[in-house]
């Protein structure tokens, strides 16, 4: 079995020869290491606390870096991740329109103060004007709009993603320097391990 000389010529796509590796971004090759998204992953990592809520994990990233500790090098990673949709009420037709009325008075506002600057009566009753029809046509869209849904989604909601647990994980080569600062601010990391 041939191998090439080379250990870098197997990581170039788009060519024959068995190599199944496709191609990054505008076709170029992904260079190792790294997705062609977000910042190029470096070495190994270590968890070097892991917190119940982001508030903590991030107090600990703020200390590190106002230690003068590189926190370039550092990540608050979450795990266990939960989609959570909170339900806020139930819409209605009539809450559609009441919602469309508020965002179109919004929008004839802006466009009713656009026009006051250039008239030469009353700006005021242009204002009013712009914002009476935005309301009119907001109401009129936001009621047709939930009508179109059929009934299929009565209800407004807010979603959120959540974690079970957020972990701080530093380079591996940093890892003691950031758990002596840690010993400092007299926190007790759990869950130190490699990644």
């Amino acid at each position: 079995m041939n191998r090439p000389s080379n250990p870098t010529a197997t990581l170039q796509s788009g060519t024959s020869g068995g190599n199944n590796l496709p191609s990054g971004p505008a076709g170029h090759p992904t260079p190792p290491g790294g997705h062609g998204h977000g910042p190029p992953t470096g070495g190994p990592t270590v968890t070097i606390g892991s917190y119940p809520d982001y508030p903590s994990a991030q107090r600990v990233v703020d200390y590190l870096a106002d230690n003068r500790f590189p926190v370039e090098r550092t990540a608050i990673v979450g795990t266990n991740l939960t989609l959570v949709e909170t339900v806020l009420g139930r819409m209605t037709t009539g809450r559609s329109a009441l919602v469309g009325a508020g965002t179109g008075a919004w929008f004839g506002l802006f466009i009713g103060l656009l026009f006051g600057i250039f008239t030469t009566g009353s700006w005021v009753a242009v204002i009013l004007v712009g914002l009476v029809i935005g309301a009119i046509w907001g109401a009129v869209f936001g009621a047709v709009a939930h009508a179109m849904t059929g009934g299929q989604r009565d209800f407004t909601s807010a979603s959120s993603l959540r974690a079970s647990q957020y972990a701080v994980t530093v380079d591996a080569d940093q890892a003691d320097q950031a758990r002596q600062l840690l010993g400092r601010m007299h926190l007790t990391p759990t869950g130190a391990t490699a990644r």
